[in-house]
């Protein structure tokens, strides 16, 4: 909710938006997500509380919570599950480098080489996970020019090594040392095996954590001896040597002794990337740093399934998360389309052109628009993204179909295109569950 000027209020439920809405004292500010500005109010005359984020970032999917914080409770108020688009810009850039590649070898004019001349700066990105970075700081600033954003708590590494290390070398430690020590060993383990039993890998089962080497056979309590096994496993391997254990089962062995002595080089990425967006963060807002154990940790002493959103409203220290939110919004990461003129065939050759100009009419492919047709076929009213032509005849893409052809007279924009896709989803809690004490 914003004031008349602009300026972000403290939110309110969507039952008094409605009300303000119908009393003529707000109009509708953004559609998606639902921002109303008030015509009769100023930041002066109102109590705010201010608000705060909870993120919590993975490689294909970031979680973002926004949550008013009293006494150590967290009531949610608002959630998105921000859908990054990695993968698609991996297979963009490896498209890019095949045609690059096969120009090189074909008969065209003379081009000087240009040598290694583009130099990479210390905090470069590979392109997909600076996408990860920027679109979620994006998100932030949105969320902070719609709300009264106080500061942000932010999942910067999925394991605490120094919890884990009690300050020493990660591989010599004891990983009994408290409730949330175990806990930042098992996310490490969990992470590491897969979560999955390593001698049948059993899925969705109590996983314990077991010793390669037993220590009652000298083998030592460092992380590269631990693994995750099944119950069942577990008590049939006892203190048996592996080799002993699978015997019959050489593949099997040979996979499991060189995992447990593989680094997490796909966590070190992910853990690059939260360090990166630490640093954009803490540039904007006050940002709070926890890690993945601790989350899993207020996650399940709360009782809240796993979800994005409800990981990142258990980021950081609390006690107790007296509500959560009942529908998410999701975002999907969609991109604003291309600046390449043509579309190529299977070969890389210009098949056809495109236009130079990407809005026609005052529409753009993309816009949220409303059309209202009064008489033929497509009588009725429809609602969706639209896709324009030079013509004036648009398609719009509905929740159900694509009507097409439908003149852009009849049109009305709702929200203009902004590089994302907006669905909702239904969470597991409702806004004023109470939950287990």
């Amino acid at each position: 909710m914003l004031d008349k000027h602009g300026r972000p209020l403290q939110p309110c439920t969507p039952a008094r938006a409605r009300r303000l809405l119908k009393k003529g004292r707000a109009v509708v500010h953004r559609h998606t997500p639902f921002v109303i500005r008030l015509k009769d109010r100023t930041t002066a005359e109102s109590e705010i509380d201010g608000v705060e984020l909870g993120v919590d970032p993975g490689s294909r999917h970031t979680g973002i919570a926004v949550f008013t914080a009293r006494a150590g409770q967290r009531r949610a108020r608002y959630g998105i599950q921000l859908d990054h688009r990695g993968a698609a810009i991996v297979r963009k850039m490896q498209q890019r480098a095949a045609y690059r590649r096969a120009r090189r070898v074909r008969n065209l004019r003379y081009r000087r080489p240009r040598f290694s001349n583009r130099g990479r700066r210390r905090e470069w990105l590979p392109p997909s996970l600076h996408h990860l970075v920027v679109t979620t700081v994006s998100w932030v600033n949105r969320l902070a020019r719609w709300a009264p954003v106080r500061a942000v708590h932010l999942e910067r590494v999925t394991f605490d090594t120094h919890a884990i290390s009690a300050g020493g070398p990660l591989e010599g430690v004891e990983y009994q040392h408290g409730t949330l020590h175990g806990t930042e060993v098992r996310e490490y383990l969990l992470t590491k095996w897969g979560r999955q039993c390593a001698y049948c890998g059993a899925r969705g089962v109590p996983l314990n954590i077991d010793h390669i080497h037993a220590r009652s056979r000298g083998g030592t309590d460092r992380v590269s001896n631990l693994t995750l096994s099944c119950v069942a496993c577990n008590t049939s391997k006892s203190n048996r040597p592996i080799a002993e254990f699978l015997e019959g089962r050489p593949k099997l062995l040979a996979s499991i002794l060189a995992q447990a002595k593989a680094p997490l080089r796909d966590a070190a990425a992910v853990q690059s990337t939260r360090w990166a967006l630490w640093r954009e963060l803490d540039a904007r807002l006050p940002t709070h740093v926890t890690s993945g154990g601790r989350t899993k940790w207020n996650r399940t002493r709360n009782y809240l399934p796993k979800t994005h959103t409800l990981d990142a409203l258990a980021v950081g220290e609390l006690d107790t998360i007296a509500q959560t939110v009942s529908t998410v919004l999701i975002v999907g990461c969609t991109g604003r389309g291309t600046h390449t003129r043509t579309r190529t065939n299977k070969h890389g050759f210009p098949r056809l052109r495109l236009p130079r100009h990407k809005t026609f009419f005052g529409y753009a492919t993309g816009d949220l628009v409303i059309a209202v047709v009064p008489t033929g076929k497509k009588q009725g009213t429809h609602m969706g993204r639209v896709a324009v032509r030079a013509s004036g005849s648009f398609n719009i893409t509905t929740a159900h179909s694509t009507v097409q052809s439908i003149s852009y007279r009849h049109i009305r924009l709702l929200q203009r295109a902004d590089g994302y896709a907006y669905a909702f989803q239904a969470e597991a809690w409702g806004p004023y569950a109470v939950l287990p004490a």
